[in-house]
C-alpha cells in the first residue's frame, strides 16, 4: 500500500498545499497513492490518539509512506527518530518531499538515521549538562536536593504487574523487550525483579 499522510495543527490551516506537494512528488516517482490519511491535530498529542499512530501500527513490509516534511510526523527529533526506526524495522519506505529523503532499509537510510541519532544524543547530553550545572548551582546556594529521607514510595511503576512480568520472563523475553511492552526502561524492570525476589 502507498499512503499519503497530511497533518495540520489548526482548522485555520489547509491541507491543500501538502496534498499538492505529495501528489506532484508521487507523479514524478510514478507512485499511485492508495490511501490518504488527513488529520487536524497538534504533533504534541500522543501517537496513540492520532490517526498517524494507527497507520504506523498497520503498515507492513513493502508499504510506502509519503509526507510533505519530517515535522508532519512528530513533535521533536527523538519522536521522529523512533518513527523512522520503526518504519525501517518493518521495511516500510518513507519519502519526505521537502527534505527529499528516501528512508528505507538501506545503507543511506541507516547512515541518515545514525546522524539523527547522534544529533539526538548530543541534544540529550546538552540537556543533562545544563541540568547538572543547575543542580550544582542550587547546591552551592545551600538548597537541599533530592527526596527527603524516609519518603521513598512503596508503590513503584511496576507494582501490580508482577504476574505479567513473571509470565514474560518465563517465556524468555528480555528485560529490554519487557520494558518496551510495559512502557518503562529495561533497568526499571531489572531492579523491580531484583527487589521482588
Amino acid at each position: 500500500m502507498k499512503y499519503g499522510y497530511i497533518r495540520i495543527s489548526t482548522d485555520k490551516q489547509t491541507t491543500e498545499n501538502q496534498r499538492y506537494e505529495i501528489l506532484k512528488f508521487a507523479n514524478i516517482k510514478q507512485i499511485v497513492i492508495d490511501e490518504w490519511i488527513e488529520e487536524t491535530i497538534s504533533s504534541t498529542k500522543k501517537l496513540s490518539v492520532r490517526k498517524f499512530g494507527e497507520l504506523l501500527q498497520r503498515m507492513q513490509k513493502g508499504d510506502i509512506l509519503i509526507v510533505s516534511e519530517l515535522s508532519r510526523m512528530g513533535r521533536n527529533l527523538m519522536q521522529i527518530m523512533k518513527i523512522l526506526h520503526d518504519c525501517m524495522e518493518k521495511d516500510v519506505m518513507v519519502y519526505t518531499v521537502k527534505e527529499n529523503y528516501e528512508l528505507g532499509n538501506n545503507i543511506n537510510s541507516k547512515v541518515l538515521a545514525f546522524a539523527f541519532g547522534l544529533s539526538a544524543e548530543i541534544e540529550r547530553n546538552l540537556i543533562s549538562q545544563r541540568t547538572k550545572e543547575a543542580l550544582a548551582r542550587r547546591k552551592a546556594e545551600g538548597q537541599i536536593l533530592g527526596r527527603p529521607k524516609g519518603s521513598k514510595s512503596q508503590i513503584k511503576k511496576l507494582t501490580g504487574k508482577e504476574d505479567e512480568i513473571q509470565r514474560l520472563i518465563n517465556k524468555k523475553i528480555s528485560y529490554s523487550a519487557i520494558g518496551r511492552i510495559l512502557g518503562v526502561h529495561r533497568l526499571t524492570v531489572s531492579s523491580f525483579v531484583k527487589e521482588d525476589n
